[in-house]
């Protein structure tokens, strides 16, 4: 009698209200397909690109969000310095002594050593080329005196500095715009694309930031405290570089800001400046920016070819 009883039992099972609502669901929906225009698709959190002549935006993906911006916070460390040398060129002649608190700096360095002694000019290839965050502190501890102190810090020259970087912001209207520090290395130093974009645009006007974020490698000679003389060895950590028609700017890594690159590139008389933030990885940064320069130019042309 059971054994006849199950057959039965199976067919109710298979039968139960449950089963058949589940076979009824509907599939989940579906997003509306890829366009097919429009820029590509990129990692980056957040991205710019703007007319190198005129300072338009052409296009961007939250490109007004203030995020963190890691060692891009050194194009403005540079550009103060050599709006210094703009009034005065014998400042790049200033020897630089490497303090304590420089040398010890923690992440991407220039690699010099306590009491070691560099000229300005030398020390900003330190600065932008390795991205050298103790570079970027012992150029603030250099040059702090020379501006007004600030309430958060009197007295303290790298604090000097650091309220300097921050009064050049406002100035220039960059309203996104932040510094705790001259490196990168603070979370606080925050910017939106557009900022980074603007300031970017600034700072090549100048001839001499144009030769520092080109060059590729560089040697020079340091000062021991012992009197003695060694030479180091500077790459730029910027792999646009090694393609034609890219001028470099600078890169910037940190674990809140992802990998950020701030790069301008030239076709014949054009030139666009575009900014990354947050982009997923070291190399995504790089395709990120070729995806949206490729883009940028085919879209918006350029003098020269395409």
């Amino acid at each position: 009698m059971v054994r006849r009883l199950l057959p039965a039992l199976a067919l109710l099972a298979f039968l139960t209200p449950t089963t058949v609502t589940a076979q009824s669901e509907k599939p989940p929906t579906k997003t509306a397909a890829d366009p097919l225009d429009g820029p590509p698709y990129v990692t980056a959190k957040a991205w710019v690109v703007m007319d190198g002549k005129t300072g338009k935006v052409l296009r961007g993906g939250n490109e007004a969000e203030a995020r963190p911006m890691a060692s891009t916070s050194k194009i403005m460390t540079a550009w103060v310095v050599l709006r210094l040398a703009a009034a005065d060129p014998k400042v790049l002649d200033e020897v630089v002594t490497y303090s304590e608190r420089a040398a010890k700096t923690t992440g991407s360095s220039a690699k010099l050593l306590v009491g070691e002694k560099v000229p300005v000019k030398e020390l900003l290839y330190g600065l932008l080329l390795p991205s050298g965050n103790d570079a970027a502190v012992a150029l603030g501890e250099h040059f702090g005196p020379r501006f007004k102190g600030s309430s958060d810090g009197e007295g303290d020259s790298l604090q000097q500095f650091v309220a300097e970087l921050n009064r050049r912001a406002k100035s220039l209207g960059l309203k996104e715009m932040a510094y705790k520090d001259p490196n990168g290395l603070s979370s606080g130093n925050v910017s939106s694309a557009c900022d980074l974009a603007a300031l970017t645009l600034e700072a090549m006007k100048d001839e001499r930031f144009r030769k520092y974020v080109s060059t590729r490698r560089h040697e020079c000679e340091v000062t021991e405290p012992d009197g003695g003389k060694r030479k180091v060895t500077w790459t730029n950590t910027n792999k646009l570089l090694d393609i034609e028609g890219y001028e470099g700017v600078k890169t910037g890594t940190t674990t809140p800001a992802g990998n950020c690159l701030v790069a301008s590139a030239k076709r014949g008389d054009d030139r666009l400046i575009l900014v990354v933030l947050g982009s997923t990885s070291v190399d995504g940064r790089y395709t990120d920016a070729r995806n949206l320069f490729r883009w940028a130019w085919l879209e918006h042309g350029a003098k020269g070819g395409k």
